[in-house]
């Protein structure tokens, strides 16, 4: 069974939308964690938008499980992660003006840039994940520069209209995951991923975990977030 890394991101985007100390993502964590989750993801952007640095530094000192940090390859974050020695690091693009991340990081354009900032992190002892889009370009480009895995952006095919567009991407994420898991590299997936659409990515056996956080939080509305964690751990076996 895969692992389901839960991004508590948006607990703070309520927070932040009245700059008040409630909801806590923190909390939002540690309930995730009871409820399942294997690891833990927030996104720190430049912005601070939602997660804020105290935060990322109460979570490193409190989860039980794994932190995985989000970040732009900037060297504010860079000096961020090295202080904050998370388990691991996913690199993605990042846009001011943009709601939610809205495509893989271009590796084959900026390698030279990002085999060096990737190299500093895996120098300290930290993992690294490229987010990149369901492409063997991508896929090559982060191999060459030796990353240590990717997460695939699921953005498309959880966007797709029809059945034949989602089947159209579903299966542009399975060959990438493929040849990912051929040249040796952890395959991770996330973006979009929800109580609908998770079922039928999670029978991709080469994607070992799924970052999900929106359809985790938007549900623990109703339900509260160990049972939100669970239901989404009960569809991904």
């Amino acid at each position: 069974m895969a692992r389901l890394s839960v991004n508590v991101d948006h607990i703070a985007t309520i927070r932040q939308a009245r700059r008040t100390k409630e909801p806590d993502p923190v909390t939002a964590a540690s309930l995730a964690e009871i409820g399942g989750a294997d690891a833990i993801t927030i996104h720190l952007r430049e912005d601070r938008r939602h997660i804020q640095d105290r935060d990322a530094i109460i979570l490193r000192k409190t989860i039980k499980t794994k932190l995985n940090l989000e970040m732009a390859a900037t060297q504010e974050m860079l000096k961020i992660a090295l202080e904050l020695k998370p388990d691991m690091v996913t690199l993605v693009p990042e846009k001011r003006q943009e709601l939610t991340t809205e495509g893989g990081l271009d590796v084959r354009t900026h390698k030279d840039h990002l085999k060096k900032f990737l190299g500093t992190l895996k120098e300290a002892g930290i993992r690294v994940n490229l987010f990149i889009d369901p492409e063997p370009e991508q896929i090559k480009a982060s191999h060459k520069i030796d990353t240590n895995g990717i997460e695939i952006h699921t953005g498309k095919y959880c966007d797709a209209k029809d059945e034949i567009m989602k089947d159209k991407e579903l299966e542009r994420i399975y060959n990438t995951a493929l040849l990912a898991s051929k040249l040796g590299m952890a395959v991770h997936a996330g973006h979009g991923l929800d109580y609908y659409n998770v079922k039928k990515v999670t029978e991709i056996k080469e994607i070992e975990e799924f970052a999900v956080g929106f359809s985790i939080i938007a549900r623990s509305v109703f339900v509260g977030i160990e049972r939100a964690v669970r239901e989404m751990k009960e569809l991904m076996k």
